[in-house]
């Protein structure tokens, strides 16, 4: 696997400035077939309204770029509830399909559980369609499986895909 050093992984606090990426970046992986919530085709208009109110205090959004072009990133999603101030969601991990493959989801992954961790979040979830690459990627970390739930998702093609929910417990950083 080849891992471009270029690559820098950054928090993004507002998406104004990065929109125009941010929805190229969506729109790409929604076309390449990615299972995040969307389905192709989609419009810019859509994907910009998407990015347009993601961020709150519970999301933190991490960016990879190459080149300062912004070519993967993901969402840590904190649990603002009472009862579950230890935990987290992993979201919409998304690397442009002419990145994949190269260590670049990992690094996001990395980043968003380091952070998880330094809030003080000792449990991580997630979930993903079955058959993807990611689930390579998530088993690698050291997510196990929780549970699968099939008819899930409605793929591009109309098919009714199954999700595997993973979690993974982290240690607080000091």
């Amino acid at each position: 696997m080849k891992v471009f050093n270029e690559v820098k992984v950054e928090q993004v606090t507002s998406t104004v400035e990065h929109m125009e990426e941010l929805s190229e970046l969506l729109i790409q992986v929604v076309e390449d077939g990615a299972s995040i919530g969307f389905l192709p085709p989609m419009e810019l208009a859509d994907a910009m309204d998407y990015w347009e109110d993601i961020l709150t205090p519970e999301v933190i959004l991490f960016v990879a770029k190459r080149n300062n072009r912004i070519i993967g990133s993901i969402q840590l999603h904190l649990c603002s509830k009472q009862n579950g101030m230890h935990r987290a969601e992993i979201a919409k991990l998304m690397t442009h399909p002419h990145y994949r493959r190269n260590g670049i989801g990992r690094q996001l992954m990395e980043k968003a559980e380091n952070r998880a961790a330094r809030e003080g979040r000792t449990l991580i979830v997630l979930d993903t369609r079955e058959g993807d690459a990611s689930n390579n990627l998530y088993t690698s970390l050291g997510y196990i499986q929780a549970g699968k739930i099939p008819g899930y998702a409605k793929s591009a093609n109309g098919e009714m895909s199954t999700t595997i929910f993973y979690y993974k417990r982290i240690e607080e950083s000091i």
